[in-house]
Protein backbone atom coordinates (compact mmCIF):
# COMPACT_ATOMS: atom_id res chain seq x y z
CA UNK A 1 0.00 0.00 0.00
CA UNK A 2 1.79 3.09 -1.21
CA UNK A 3 1.31 6.73 -2.05
CA UNK A 4 1.40 8.40 -5.46
CA UNK A 5 4.72 9.72 -6.73
CA UNK A 6 3.41 13.27 -7.09
CA UNK A 7 3.15 13.42 -3.30
CA UNK A 8 6.77 12.47 -2.67
CA UNK A 9 8.23 15.98 -2.46
CA UNK A 10 5.80 17.01 0.26
CA UNK A 11 6.11 13.64 1.98
CA UNK A 12 9.89 13.90 2.03
CA UNK A 13 9.46 17.12 3.98
CA UNK A 14 7.09 15.37 6.34
CA UNK A 15 9.67 12.67 6.90
CA UNK A 16 12.09 15.17 8.38
CA UNK A 17 9.80 17.58 10.17
CA UNK A 18 6.57 15.74 10.85
CA UNK A 19 3.26 17.10 9.54
CA UNK A 20 4.16 20.77 9.29
CA UNK A 21 3.14 21.10 5.66
CA UNK A 22 -0.45 20.35 6.68
CA UNK A 23 -0.13 22.13 10.02
CA UNK A 24 -1.90 19.25 11.81
CA UNK A 25 -0.60 16.98 14.56
CA UNK A 26 -2.07 14.25 16.73
CA UNK A 27 -2.95 15.71 20.12
CA UNK A 28 -3.51 14.47 23.64
CA UNK A 29 -7.15 14.42 24.82
CA UNK A 30 -7.91 16.58 27.83
CA UNK A 31 -9.59 13.57 29.41
CA UNK A 32 -7.57 10.45 28.40
CA UNK A 33 -10.15 8.14 29.96
CA UNK A 34 -13.03 9.36 27.81
CA UNK A 35 -13.70 7.30 24.64
CA UNK A 36 -13.20 9.09 21.34
CA UNK A 37 -16.29 9.64 19.19
CA UNK A 38 -16.69 7.17 16.33
CA UNK A 39 -16.96 7.65 12.59
CA UNK A 40 -17.66 4.85 10.05
CA UNK A 41 -13.96 3.88 10.33
CA UNK A 42 -13.95 3.39 14.10
CA UNK A 43 -12.70 5.67 16.90
CA UNK A 44 -11.55 9.06 15.64
CA UNK A 45 -8.26 10.75 16.51
CA UNK A 46 -7.78 14.06 18.22
CA UNK A 47 -5.88 16.64 16.18
CA UNK A 48 -4.58 20.15 16.71
CA UNK A 49 -3.57 22.75 14.15
CA UNK A 50 -0.06 24.13 14.56
CA UNK A 51 1.12 27.44 13.13
CA UNK A 52 4.75 28.51 13.58
CA UNK A 53 5.09 26.37 16.67
CA UNK A 54 1.91 27.56 18.33
CA UNK A 55 -1.02 25.24 18.83
CA UNK A 56 -4.47 26.67 18.23
CA UNK A 57 -6.54 26.62 21.41
CA UNK A 58 -9.29 24.25 20.17
CA UNK A 59 -8.59 20.62 19.32
CA UNK A 60 -10.84 18.57 17.08
CA UNK A 61 -11.72 14.96 16.33
CA UNK A 62 -11.48 13.70 12.75
CA UNK A 63 -11.33 10.37 10.91
CA UNK A 64 -8.20 8.36 11.58
CA UNK A 65 -8.10 6.73 8.13
CA UNK A 66 -9.19 9.44 5.66
CA UNK A 67 -7.21 12.64 5.15
CA UNK A 68 -9.78 14.08 2.74
CA UNK A 69 -13.11 15.17 4.23
CA UNK A 70 -14.78 14.20 0.96
CA UNK A 71 -14.15 10.58 1.94
CA UNK A 72 -15.13 10.95 5.59
CA UNK A 73 -16.48 14.29 6.72
CA UNK A 74 -16.47 13.58 10.45
CA UNK A 75 -15.55 16.69 12.47
CA UNK A 76 -16.17 17.49 16.12
CA UNK A 77 -14.53 19.96 18.46
CA UNK A 78 -13.08 18.32 21.53
CA UNK A 79 -15.19 20.47 23.87
CA UNK A 80 -18.34 20.27 21.73
CA UNK A 81 -21.44 18.86 23.44
CA UNK A 82 -23.79 16.94 21.16
CA UNK A 83 -27.50 16.42 21.74
CA UNK A 84 -28.98 12.94 22.02
CA UNK A 85 -30.65 13.47 18.65
CA UNK A 86 -27.33 14.23 16.91
CA UNK A 87 -25.62 11.27 18.57
CA UNK A 88 -28.42 8.98 17.41
CA UNK A 89 -28.22 10.39 13.88
CA UNK A 90 -24.46 9.80 13.85
CA UNK A 91 -24.93 6.18 14.92
CA UNK A 92 -27.43 5.64 12.10
CA UNK A 93 -25.01 7.25 9.61
CA UNK A 94 -22.14 5.05 10.80
CA UNK A 95 -24.26 1.94 10.34
CA UNK A 96 -25.36 2.99 6.86
CA UNK A 97 -21.72 3.39 5.80
CA UNK A 98 -20.85 -0.20 6.67
CA UNK A 99 -20.63 -2.91 3.99
CA UNK A 100 -23.99 -4.33 2.85
CA UNK A 101 -23.06 -7.86 3.96
CA UNK A 102 -21.97 -8.96 7.42
CA UNK A 103 -18.81 -11.03 7.92
CA UNK A 104 -20.91 -14.14 8.55
CA UNK A 105 -22.87 -13.56 5.34
CA UNK A 106 -19.64 -13.13 3.36
CA UNK A 107 -18.29 -16.43 4.68
CA UNK A 108 -21.55 -18.24 3.91
CA UNK A 109 -21.53 -16.87 0.35
CA UNK A 110 -17.84 -17.78 -0.10
CA UNK A 111 -18.43 -21.38 0.95
CA UNK A 112 -21.35 -21.58 -1.48
CA UNK A 113 -19.37 -19.97 -4.30
CA UNK A 114 -16.42 -22.38 -4.15
CA UNK A 115 -18.85 -25.32 -4.41
CA UNK A 116 -20.22 -24.04 -7.74
CA UNK A 117 -19.04 -25.59 -11.01
CA UNK A 118 -16.64 -23.37 -12.96
CA UNK A 119 -19.32 -22.38 -15.50
CA UNK A 120 -21.45 -20.85 -12.72
CA UNK A 121 -18.72 -18.85 -11.03
CA UNK A 122 -19.19 -15.18 -11.93
CA UNK A 123 -17.67 -11.96 -10.62
CA UNK A 124 -19.31 -8.54 -11.04
CA UNK A 125 -16.62 -6.02 -11.90
CA UNK A 126 -19.09 -3.17 -11.56
CA UNK A 127 -19.95 -4.09 -7.96
CA UNK A 128 -16.68 -5.87 -7.13
CA UNK A 129 -18.61 -8.85 -5.84
CA UNK A 130 -18.63 -12.63 -6.23
CA UNK A 131 -22.04 -13.65 -7.55
CA UNK A 132 -24.19 -16.63 -6.68
CA UNK A 133 -26.77 -17.82 -9.26
CA UNK A 134 -29.52 -16.01 -7.35
CA UNK A 135 -27.68 -12.71 -7.95
CA UNK A 136 -27.32 -13.00 -11.74
CA UNK A 137 -30.55 -11.24 -12.72
CA UNK A 138 -29.83 -8.24 -10.49
CA UNK A 139 -26.39 -7.80 -12.10
CA UNK A 140 -27.47 -8.66 -15.65
CA UNK A 141 -26.58 -5.22 -17.07
CA UNK A 142 -23.24 -5.01 -15.24
CA UNK A 143 -19.73 -5.85 -16.41
CA UNK A 144 -19.18 -9.50 -15.47
CA UNK A 145 -16.28 -11.95 -15.53
CA UNK A 146 -17.16 -15.62 -15.91
CA UNK A 147 -15.46 -18.93 -15.17
CA UNK A 148 -13.67 -17.66 -12.06
CA UNK A 149 -11.02 -20.28 -11.32
CA UNK A 150 -9.72 -21.44 -7.96
CA UNK A 151 -6.44 -19.67 -8.76
CA UNK A 152 -8.30 -16.39 -9.31
CA UNK A 153 -10.19 -16.80 -6.05
CA UNK A 154 -6.84 -17.27 -4.31
CA UNK A 155 -5.54 -13.98 -5.81
CA UNK A 156 -8.34 -11.47 -5.08
CA UNK A 157 -6.00 -8.49 -5.46
CA UNK A 158 -5.88 -9.30 -9.18
CA UNK A 159 -9.66 -9.51 -9.45
CA UNK A 160 -10.45 -6.37 -7.46
CA UNK A 161 -9.85 -2.87 -8.73
CA UNK A 162 -7.16 -1.19 -6.57
CA UNK A 163 -8.44 1.67 -4.44
CA UNK A 164 -6.22 4.50 -5.68
CA UNK A 165 -7.61 7.51 -3.82
CA UNK A 166 -4.46 9.46 -3.04
CA UNK A 167 -5.63 10.68 0.37
CA UNK A 168 -7.51 7.65 1.66
CA UNK A 169 -6.44 4.11 0.76
CA UNK A 170 -3.71 4.64 -1.89
CA UNK A 171 -3.86 0.91 -2.52
CA UNK A 172 -0.78 0.17 -4.58
CA UNK A 173 0.18 -3.51 -4.54
CA UNK A 174 3.56 -5.23 -4.33
CA UNK A 175 5.06 -6.27 -7.65
CA UNK A 176 5.72 -10.00 -8.04
CA UNK A 177 9.47 -9.36 -7.66
CA UNK A 178 9.11 -7.78 -4.23
CA UNK A 179 6.37 -10.16 -3.15
CA UNK A 180 8.38 -13.26 -3.99
CA UNK A 181 11.49 -11.80 -2.35
CA UNK A 182 9.63 -11.04 0.88
CA UNK A 183 7.93 -14.44 1.02
CA UNK A 184 11.23 -16.21 0.32
CA UNK A 185 13.07 -14.12 2.90
CA UNK A 186 10.47 -14.86 5.58
CA UNK A 187 10.77 -18.57 4.87
CA UNK A 188 14.59 -18.41 4.96
CA UNK A 189 14.45 -16.65 8.32
CA UNK A 190 12.35 -19.52 9.66
CA UNK A 191 9.02 -17.78 10.29
CA UNK A 192 5.93 -19.99 10.36
CA UNK A 193 3.25 -17.30 10.71
CA UNK A 194 3.00 -13.85 9.11
CA UNK A 195 0.64 -11.10 10.28
CA UNK A 196 0.11 -9.03 7.12
CA UNK A 197 -1.13 -5.57 8.11
CA UNK A 198 -2.22 -3.81 4.92
CA UNK A 199 -0.24 -6.20 2.68
CA UNK A 200 -2.84 -8.24 0.75
CA UNK A 201 -0.59 -9.38 -2.06
CA UNK A 202 2.03 -10.79 0.31
CA UNK A 203 -0.81 -12.58 2.13
CA UNK A 204 -1.81 -14.19 -1.17
CA UNK A 205 1.77 -15.16 -2.01
CA UNK A 206 2.27 -16.89 1.34
CA UNK A 207 -0.98 -18.85 0.96
CA UNK A 208 -0.12 -20.12 -2.53
CA UNK A 209 0.92 -23.76 -2.33
CA UNK A 210 0.76 -26.64 -4.77
CA UNK A 211 -2.35 -28.84 -4.45
CA UNK A 212 -1.88 -31.41 -1.70
CA UNK A 213 1.17 -29.71 -0.20
CA UNK A 214 1.24 -28.51 3.38
CA UNK A 215 2.06 -24.78 3.56
CA UNK A 216 5.33 -23.85 5.25
CA UNK A 217 3.83 -20.59 6.53
CA UNK A 218 0.39 -19.35 7.48
CA UNK A 219 -0.80 -15.79 7.11
CA UNK A 220 -3.47 -13.55 8.63
CA UNK A 221 -4.44 -10.40 6.72
CA UNK A 222 -5.57 -7.27 8.57
CA UNK A 223 -6.87 -4.73 6.07
CA UNK A 224 -9.46 -1.95 5.94
CA UNK A 225 -10.75 -3.00 2.49
CA UNK A 226 -14.02 -4.84 3.21
CA UNK A 227 -14.02 -6.42 -0.26
CA UNK A 228 -11.51 -9.02 0.92
CA UNK A 229 -14.15 -10.37 3.33
CA UNK A 230 -15.79 -12.31 0.49
CA UNK A 231 -12.60 -14.28 -0.30
CA UNK A 232 -11.43 -15.49 3.11
CA UNK A 233 -12.64 -17.38 6.16
CA UNK A 234 -12.44 -15.75 9.57
CA UNK A 235 -9.04 -17.26 10.44
CA UNK A 236 -7.44 -15.67 7.35
CA UNK A 237 -8.83 -12.13 7.26
CA UNK A 238 -9.96 -9.44 9.71
CA UNK A 239 -11.21 -6.06 8.58
CA UNK A 240 -9.00 -3.66 10.49
CA UNK A 241 -8.07 0.02 10.67
CA UNK A 242 -4.34 0.28 11.36
CA UNK A 243 -4.57 3.95 12.32
CA UNK A 244 -6.69 3.35 15.43
CA UNK A 245 -6.35 -0.42 16.13
CA UNK A 246 -10.02 -0.95 15.32
CA UNK A 247 -11.41 -4.38 14.45
CA UNK A 248 -14.64 -3.76 12.52
CA UNK A 249 -16.09 -7.15 13.52
CA UNK A 250 -15.51 -6.60 17.21
CA UNK A 251 -14.17 -8.95 19.84
CA UNK A 252 -14.44 -12.07 17.66
CA UNK A 253 -11.97 -10.63 15.12
CA UNK A 254 -9.69 -9.33 17.88
CA UNK A 255 -9.56 -12.83 19.38
CA UNK A 256 -8.62 -14.29 15.98
CA UNK A 257 -5.66 -11.89 15.79
CA UNK A 258 -4.67 -12.53 19.40
CA UNK A 259 -4.71 -16.30 18.95
CA UNK A 260 -2.62 -15.99 15.78
CA UNK A 261 0.02 -13.87 17.50
CA UNK A 262 0.13 -15.91 20.70
CA UNK A 263 0.22 -19.36 19.12
CA UNK A 264 3.28 -21.41 20.24
CA UNK A 265 3.87 -18.78 22.96
CA UNK A 266 4.48 -16.18 20.28
CA UNK A 267 7.32 -18.05 18.60
CA UNK A 268 7.76 -18.12 14.82
CA UNK A 269 5.58 -15.10 14.01
CA UNK A 270 6.46 -11.82 12.28
CA UNK A 271 4.40 -8.73 11.45
CA UNK A 272 4.76 -7.24 7.94
CA UNK A 273 3.04 -3.91 7.37
CA UNK A 274 2.72 -1.69 4.32
CA UNK A 275 0.76 1.42 5.42
CA UNK A 276 -0.38 4.24 3.13
CA UNK A 277 2.46 6.77 2.96
CA UNK A 278 0.06 9.66 3.54
CA UNK A 279 -0.72 8.45 7.04
CA UNK A 280 0.82 9.89 10.17
CA UNK A 281 3.66 7.84 11.66
CA UNK A 282 2.60 8.45 15.26
CA UNK A 283 -0.85 6.76 15.13
CA UNK A 284 0.69 3.85 13.24
CA UNK A 285 3.38 3.48 15.89
CA UNK A 286 0.76 3.53 18.65
CA UNK A 287 -1.23 0.81 16.86
CA UNK A 288 1.82 -1.37 16.23
CA UNK A 289 2.78 -1.13 19.90
CA UNK A 290 -0.69 -2.39 20.81
CA UNK A 291 -0.19 -5.38 18.50
CA UNK A 292 3.21 -5.93 20.10
CA UNK A 293 1.59 -5.84 23.56
CA UNK A 294 -1.00 -8.38 22.36
CA UNK A 295 1.84 -10.65 21.23
CA UNK A 296 3.71 -10.26 24.53
CA UNK A 297 0.69 -11.44 26.51
CA UNK A 298 1.21 -14.93 25.12
CA UNK A 299 4.91 -15.18 25.91
CA UNK A 300 6.48 -17.16 28.67
CA UNK A 301 8.28 -15.32 31.45
CA UNK A 302 11.66 -16.38 30.04
CA UNK A 303 10.96 -14.65 26.70
CA UNK A 304 9.60 -11.38 28.11
CA UNK A 305 12.70 -9.48 26.91
CA UNK A 306 12.20 -10.44 23.25
CA UNK A 307 10.73 -8.21 20.54
CA UNK A 308 8.08 -9.09 18.00
CA UNK A 309 9.92 -9.24 14.64
CA UNK A 310 8.59 -6.57 12.29
CA UNK A 311 9.00 -5.49 8.67
CA UNK A 312 7.60 -1.95 8.29
CA UNK A 313 7.60 -0.97 4.61
CA UNK A 314 7.77 2.81 4.18
CA UNK A 315 9.73 5.55 2.32
CA UNK A 316 13.35 6.02 3.37
CA UNK A 317 12.82 9.67 4.32
CA UNK A 318 10.64 8.62 7.28
CA UNK A 319 13.64 6.86 8.86
CA UNK A 320 14.12 9.36 11.68
CA UNK A 321 10.41 9.36 12.54
CA UNK A 322 10.16 5.57 12.64
CA UNK A 323 13.36 5.21 14.69
CA UNK A 324 12.03 7.82 17.10
CA UNK A 325 9.28 5.37 18.09
CA UNK A 326 11.24 2.15 17.48
CA UNK A 327 14.93 2.82 18.28
CA UNK A 328 15.91 -0.80 17.58
CA UNK A 329 14.81 -0.52 13.93
CA UNK A 330 17.24 -0.20 11.04
CA UNK A 331 16.56 0.48 7.37
CA UNK A 332 17.48 -2.07 4.69
CA UNK A 333 18.67 -0.98 1.24
CA UNK A 334 16.22 -3.23 -0.58
CA UNK A 335 13.98 -1.21 -2.92
CA UNK A 336 10.35 -2.33 -2.79
CA UNK A 337 8.40 -1.83 -6.02
CA UNK A 338 4.70 -1.85 -6.83
CA UNK A 339 2.75 -3.53 -9.60
CA UNK A 340 0.15 -0.87 -10.40
CA UNK A 341 2.33 2.24 -10.06
CA UNK A 342 4.20 3.47 -13.11
CA UNK A 343 7.02 5.08 -11.13
CA UNK A 344 7.56 2.64 -8.25
CA UNK A 345 9.37 0.19 -10.47
CA UNK A 346 12.56 -1.80 -10.06
CA UNK A 347 15.46 -1.04 -12.40
CA UNK A 348 15.11 2.73 -12.58
CA UNK A 349 18.12 4.94 -11.83
CA UNK A 350 18.85 8.27 -10.15
CA UNK A 351 15.97 10.00 -8.38
CA UNK A 352 13.47 7.79 -10.22
CA UNK A 353 14.35 4.79 -8.06
CA UNK A 354 11.67 3.54 -5.71
CA UNK A 355 11.99 5.34 -2.34
CA UNK A 356 10.31 2.48 -0.47
CA UNK A 357 12.42 0.52 2.01
CA UNK A 358 12.06 -2.10 4.74
CA UNK A 359 12.47 -1.02 8.37
CA UNK A 360 13.06 -3.89 10.76
CA UNK A 361 14.28 -4.92 14.20
CA UNK A 362 15.86 -8.08 12.79
CA UNK A 363 19.69 -7.78 12.70
CA UNK A 364 20.60 -6.69 9.14
CA UNK A 365 23.45 -9.20 8.87
CA UNK A 366 20.82 -11.96 8.91
CA UNK A 367 19.02 -10.57 5.86
CA UNK A 368 20.53 -11.52 2.51
CA UNK A 369 19.59 -9.24 -0.39
CA UNK A 370 19.71 -10.60 -3.98
CA UNK A 371 23.19 -10.28 -5.51
CA UNK A 372 21.73 -10.60 -9.02
CA UNK A 373 20.10 -7.20 -8.46
CA UNK A 374 23.41 -5.60 -7.48
CA UNK A 375 23.21 -5.84 -3.70
CA UNK A 376 26.48 -6.71 -1.98
CA UNK A 377 27.66 -7.36 1.56
CA UNK A 378 29.65 -4.63 3.34
CA UNK A 379 32.00 -6.39 5.76
CA UNK A 380 32.48 -3.20 7.80
CA UNK A 381 28.79 -2.37 8.24
CA UNK A 382 27.89 -6.08 8.39
CA UNK A 383 24.89 -5.68 6.12
CA UNK A 384 23.86 -5.88 2.48
CA UNK A 385 23.82 -2.57 0.60
CA UNK A 386 22.86 -1.41 -2.89
CA UNK A 387 25.37 -1.22 -5.73
CA UNK A 388 25.94 2.56 -5.51
CA UNK A 389 25.98 2.74 -1.72
CA UNK A 390 29.71 3.14 -1.08
CA UNK A 391 31.26 2.90 2.37
CA UNK A 392 32.39 6.31 3.67
CA UNK A 393 35.58 6.11 5.74
CA UNK A 394 34.79 9.46 7.37
CA UNK A 395 31.28 8.46 8.51
CA UNK A 396 32.34 4.83 8.95
CA UNK A 397 29.09 3.77 7.32
CA UNK A 398 27.42 3.06 3.97
CA UNK A 399 25.49 6.30 4.01
CA UNK A 400 23.26 6.41 0.91
CA UNK A 401 19.52 6.29 1.54
CA UNK A 402 18.09 6.71 -1.97
CA UNK A 403 20.22 4.28 -3.98
CA UNK A 404 22.60 6.89 -5.41
CA UNK A 405 26.23 7.41 -4.42
CA UNK A 406 26.38 10.14 -1.76
CA UNK A 407 29.27 12.56 -1.20
CA UNK A 408 30.90 13.49 2.08
CA UNK A 409 30.68 17.15 3.15
CA UNK A 410 33.50 18.07 5.50
CA UNK A 411 31.70 21.21 6.64
CA UNK A 412 28.52 19.36 7.63
CA UNK A 413 30.56 16.33 8.74
CA UNK A 414 28.21 13.91 7.03
CA UNK A 415 27.39 12.50 3.60
CA UNK A 416 24.77 14.22 1.51
CA UNK A 417 22.89 13.59 -1.75
CA UNK A 418 25.01 14.00 -4.91
CA UNK A 419 22.80 16.85 -6.14
CA UNK A 420 23.46 18.94 -3.01
CA UNK A 421 26.20 21.49 -2.43
CA UNK A 422 27.32 23.26 0.72
CA UNK A 423 25.82 26.74 1.15
CA UNK A 424 27.97 29.07 3.24
CA UNK A 425 25.02 31.38 3.84
CA UNK A 426 22.79 28.66 5.28
CA UNK A 427 25.78 26.75 6.71
CA UNK A 428 24.31 23.49 5.43
CA UNK A 429 24.06 21.45 2.25
CA UNK A 430 21.10 21.97 -0.04
CA UNK A 431 20.09 21.98 -3.71
CA UNK A 432 21.99 24.60 -5.78
CA UNK A 433 18.84 26.58 -6.54
CA UNK A 434 17.50 26.59 -2.98
CA UNK A 435 16.37 29.81 -1.32
CA UNK A 436 18.59 30.91 1.56
CA UNK A 437 15.59 32.79 2.95
CA UNK A 438 13.32 29.77 2.72
CA UNK A 439 12.17 27.56 5.58
CA UNK A 440 14.77 25.37 7.22
CA UNK A 441 14.49 22.09 9.05
CA UNK A 442 14.59 22.33 12.79
CA UNK A 443 12.38 23.50 15.61
CA UNK A 444 9.28 25.58 14.95
CA UNK A 445 9.38 27.04 18.46
CA UNK A 446 12.98 28.21 19.02
CA UNK A 447 14.42 27.87 15.49
CA UNK A 448 17.25 25.54 16.50
CA UNK A 449 18.35 23.02 13.85
CA UNK A 450 19.47 20.32 16.29
CA UNK A 451 16.01 19.18 17.36
CA UNK A 452 12.35 19.18 16.35
CA UNK A 453 9.34 20.89 17.88
CA UNK A 454 8.31 17.77 19.82
CA UNK A 455 11.68 17.69 21.64
CA UNK A 456 12.07 21.43 22.20
CA UNK A 457 13.39 22.35 25.68
CA UNK A 458 10.97 25.28 25.66
CA UNK A 459 8.01 22.88 25.93
CA UNK A 460 7.08 22.04 29.49
CA UNK A 461 8.41 18.75 30.84
CA UNK A 462 4.90 17.62 31.79
CA UNK A 463 3.64 18.12 28.24
CA UNK A 464 6.52 16.00 26.83
CA UNK A 465 5.84 13.28 29.43
CA UNK A 466 2.20 13.15 28.38
CA UNK A 467 3.29 12.90 24.74
CA UNK A 468 5.39 9.84 25.56
CA UNK A 469 2.51 8.32 27.49
CA UNK A 470 0.28 8.66 24.42
CA UNK A 471 2.79 6.75 22.31
CA UNK A 472 3.03 3.73 24.56
CA UNK A 473 -0.52 3.48 25.90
Amino acid sequence: MAAPMDCLESLEGEGSVGRRASGVEVALPSNPGAPAPQCPHGPTLLFVKVSQGKEEPRKFYACSACRDRKDCNFFQWEDEKLSEARLAAREIHNQRCQPPLSRAQCIERYLSFIQLPLTQRKFCRSCQQLLLPADWREHGEHQLSADISTTQIARPSQLLYPLENKKTHAQYLFADRSCQFLAGLLATLGFRRVLCVGAPRLHEQIRLTAPGEKPDMRSLLLDIDFRYSQFYLEESFCRYNMFNHHFFDGKAALEVCKAFLQEEEGKGVIMVTDPPFGGLVEPLAVTFKKLIAMWKEGQSQDDSHKELPIFWIFPYFFESRICQFFPSFCMLDYQVDYDNHALYKHGKTGRKQSPVRIFTNIPPNKIILPSEEGYRFCSVCQRYVSRENQHCVHCNSCTSKDGRKWSHCFFCKKCVKPSWIHCNTCNRCALPDHSCLGPKDGCFICGSLDHKRSNCPSIGASQRANKVKLRVT
